[in-house]
C-alpha cells in the first residue's frame, strides 16, 4: 500500500486515488442502476416522479434503459479491474478475518456505550463484513443481468424457467443491494465514524483518531518506521518565546525528564461521556494542554486519569473538557 503520512504528521493516507476512484466510480454507477432499474418496471409515473423537476424523462422507459447499459459497463468494469489490480498486489485488509462478526457486534454495542470497542487495524470488522456483503451482492447483481442481455440478443433462445428464476434473483438482489448501501450510509448516524467521512474525499484520515481507534493499524505504521521519521521533520526547529533561541528537537527532548520529575497524579470524574469517540474527545482535549500526560479514560466509571506535570490549575482543566462538550462533576483541587 502506498500509506504515508502528510500534513506535518497530522493525517496519515489511508486511501489512494485508484482507490478512491474506484469507490466513486462503483457508488456513482451502483445508484444509476438503482434508479434506471426501478424506472424500467415502471414506477416513477406511478409516483410522480416524473412531476419532480428535471426529472420529466425518468418515466422512458428507453432512457431508462440506455442510462442501465451504460451505468452496468462501467459498474462490471471497475468490479474486474478492483479484483485484478488488488489482487495482483495482494492487498487483503478489507477480506473478511475470522471473528470479524463476533468485533462487529461489540463495535456497535460500544457505540451505545455497552463496553469497549476492540482494538482494530486499518478496516473495522464491520467494514470488511460489508465490503463481502456488498462484493457478494453485486456479483449476483452482474451475473443475473448479464442473463437478461443474453436473452435479448438476436437469435439466442433462453429456457422460460431459466429466464424467470434469474430476473427474480436480480430483483431481489437489487434490493438486498439497496439496503447494504442505506445500512452502509447509516454508519454514520454515530459521532465515531465521522472522522472517516472526509478520506472518502481526500483520502486521508487523523493521526490521532488513528491511534486512538485503529490501534493496530498505528502500531503497525511505527513498526514501519512511517511515523517516526514524519515527526522528526515537523519537528525541525521549536523556538523558545521566553529567550528568543530556537532550539533543535533533540534540545526539547532533553528538558522533559526535568519536567517530569514534577509528576502530580490526578483523578477527576467526567459526566456526559458514552461511547469510545467521548473518550477520544476527552483524551485529546486535555492532551492539548502542556503537562498534561498519560492520560487514562474509563468510559464505565468516567474516571480520568492523568499525570499533570506542570501543576496546571483544575478551573483550566474543567474549561478544556467543557469545551469538548462534556462536564466535570468532580475535581479534586490540588
Amino acid at each position: 500500500m502506498n500509506e504515508r503520512i502528510v500534513k506535518g504528521g497530522r493525517a496519515v493516507l489511508r486511501h489512494t486515488f485508484v482507490e478512491l476512484a474506484e469507490h466513486w466510480l462503483l457508488a456513482l454507477s451502483g445508484l444509476m442502476l438503482i434508479f434506471s432499474g426501478f424506472g424500467e418496471l415502471p414506477m416513477y409515473k406511478r409516483f410522480m416522479v416524473t412531476k419532480i423537476p428535471g426529472l420529466g424523462w425518468a418515466g422512458d422507459f428507453f432512457i431508462n434503459l440506455k442510462i442501465h447499459y451504460l451505468s452496468g459497463i462501467v459498474f462490471v468494469s471497475v468490479m474486474v479491474f478492483h479484483a485484478l489490480y488488488h489482487g495482483w498486489l495482494g492487498h487483503r485488509g478489507l477480506l473478511p478475518r475470522r471473528g470479524d462478526l463476533k468485533a462487529s457486534f461489540v463495535t456497535i454495542l460500544s457505540m451505545f456505550g455497552l463496553g469497549n470497542e476492540p482494538k482494530s487495524d486499518k478496516y473495522l470488522p464491520e467494514q470488511r463484513l460489508a465490503y463481502a456483503y456488498l462484493g457478494g451482492v453485486g456479483s449476483v447483481l452482474v451475473l443475473t443481468g448479464l442473463v437478461k442481455v443474453i436473452k435479448n440478443l438476436p437469435g439466442v433462445y433462453l429456457p422460460p424457467p431459466l429466464v424467470t428464476s434469474m430476473t427474480l434473483t436480480h430483483t431481489f438482489g437489487t434490493i438486498f443491494f439497496l439496503i447494504g448501501v442505506l445500512a452502509h450510509l447509516s454508519a454514520l448516524i454515530f459521532k465515531v465514524n465521522r472522522p472517516l467521512t472526509k478520506s472518502i474525499f481526500t483520502g486521508e484520515v487523523d493521526l490521532d483518531y488513528v491511534k486512538e481507534r485503529h490501534t493496530l493499524w498505528y502500531e503497525d505504521l511505527k513498526k514501519r518506521g512511517l511515523i517516526e521519521r514524519k515527526q522528526v521533520h515537523a519537528e525541525a526547529e521549536v523556538e523558545n518565546e521566553e529567550n528568543g533561541k530556537v532550539m533543535t528537537a533533540p534540545e526539547v527532548k532533553e528538558t522533559k525528564p526535568e519536567e517530569e520529575g514534577n509528576t502530580m497524579p490526578s483523578i477527576i470524574r467526567v459526566k456526559g461521556m458514552s461511547c469510545q469517540h467521548c473518550v477520544m474527545s476527552v483524551t485529546r482535549a486535555l492532551s492539548q494542554l502542556e503537562g498534561i500526560q498519560n492520560v487514562q479514560v474509563d468510559l464505565q466509571s468516567g474516571e480520568v486519569r492523568f499525570e499533570n506535570t506542570k501543576a496546571i490549575p483544575s478551573d483550566r482543566i474543567d474549561k478544556a473538557i467543557e469545551e469538548a462538550g462534556y462536564e466535570v462533576i468532580s475535581n479534586p483541587k490540588s
